[in-house]
């Protein structure tokens, strides 16, 4: 009985089946015959002393061998040497009656290249009950498997990840509230720098290769995410050209600090502060270090009138933790900023 107002969508969602008078006389075995030999597993049988005794078209796809070839031969043609105790364990689960489900093992294909595949493996009878041999279906869970490794890589990453930003966080706070004079410049210093790490973190998942990018980014793309908020301000030129180079995971936050105070004092008291004011930027590299010159020009300064902040501090504690090397010399219209890091460190 249909329920008012419901006859049309439980009409739409009834099935088609047809009459039994249009369903094709098929002989019940030639029909099982014919879904066996179309599906996309591997469907095999097996004598008890484990030779072929069929092989459907999804075993040659997987296996690569033809149904002449494997038909007739053992079924250790596909099962790799150390891997041989196994085809021990499955007979005798086979002649205890037991059936073997979603067991997850590597084969051997006709080429020699291994794949991981799920088997499933049950007991062939007779009429009366007696145990002839065994039905082995196999399902290649390669790509699977891939992505399930890829996954657990991913979410180990990001462990590390945040439990390196908290630690980096809790160091921000403590050494933010040493300097700062008032609540208001400690909020607003701190919340610069957290900003400029979820900027530069935000780079690393972006792109269609998520997982490759979750673990590296491009010090030029990080350079130009930092800046781009004071493109034009002032009236400031800024540019930045030149070799790039990879930063991992964990260098990550120490270059985004790093580049962050940089760009932060240049806003303040430097180049990007002035209309007059000019920041360009080159990064190069010598096959071991990358070396990024940092020059700020417009701004006549006196040499030493900056005083060592925490800003300072931070700067030298990233430099230091990455292994490079950080000089400051002014000239006469500007300042000139040279920094150099080990390649291998830089993209860890």
């Amino acid at each position: 009985m249909l329920l008012a107002g419901r006859s049309e969508d439980m009409t739409q969602a009834t099935p088609t089946i047809l009459p039994h008078t249009q369903i094709p006389a098929l002989d019940p075995a030639a029909w099982l015959a014919s879904i066996v030999e179309n599906s996309e597993d591997a469907i095999l049988s097996k004598t008890l002393d484990g030779i072929i005794l069929s092989w459907n078209e999804g075993a040659q796809t997987l296996f690569g061998y033809t149904p002449e070839e494997a038909i007739g031969k053992s079924i250790t043609i596909i099962i790799p040497e150390e891997r041989l105790h196994e085809e021990d364990a499955i007979i005798e689960s086979i002649k205890a009656g037991r059936r073997v489900d979603h067991f997850e093992t590597v084969r051997r294909r006709k080429d020699g290249t291994m794949v991981d595949v799920s088997l499933t493996i049950s007991p062939v009878r007779d009429r009366d009950g007696k145990l002839l041999g065994a039905s082995k279906v196999a399902r290649n869970i390669t790509q699977a498997r891939r992505f399930a490794e890829e996954q657990n890589l991913i979410l180990h990453e990001m462990n590390h990840r945040i439990k390196n930003l908290f630690s980096l966080a809790t160091s921000l706070v403590s050494l933010s509230a040493r300097e700062a004079e008032t609540k208001e410049a400690l909020a607003s210093d701190l919340q610069a720098r957290l900003v400029a790490l979820a900027k530069a973190h935000e780079i690393t998942l972006s792109g269609p290769h998520r997982p490759q990018m979750l673990t590296s980014t491009a010090l030029r793309d990080l350079l130009t995410t930092i800046l781009r908020p004071y493109q034009g301000q002032h009236g400031a030129q800024i540019e930045a050209s030149g070799h790039d180079a990879p930063i991992g995971a964990r260098s990550l936050p120490s270059v985004a600090l790093l580049l962050h105070e940089l760009t932060t004092n240049a806003a303040k008291y430097g180049a990007l502060s002035k209309a007059q004011g000019a920041l360009r930027v080159t990064l190069e590299s010598d096959g071991q270090n990358v070396h990024m010159v940092w020059t700020e020009s417009g701004i006549p300064r006196a040499e030493g009138t900056m005083t060592e902040g925490f800003g300072s501090r931070l700067e030298s504690l990233s430099v230091r933790g990455l292994g490079g090397a950080i000089t400051r010399t002014w000239k006469p219209d500007g300042l000139v900023i040279e920094l150099t890091i080990p390649l291998d460190t830089l993209a860890q």
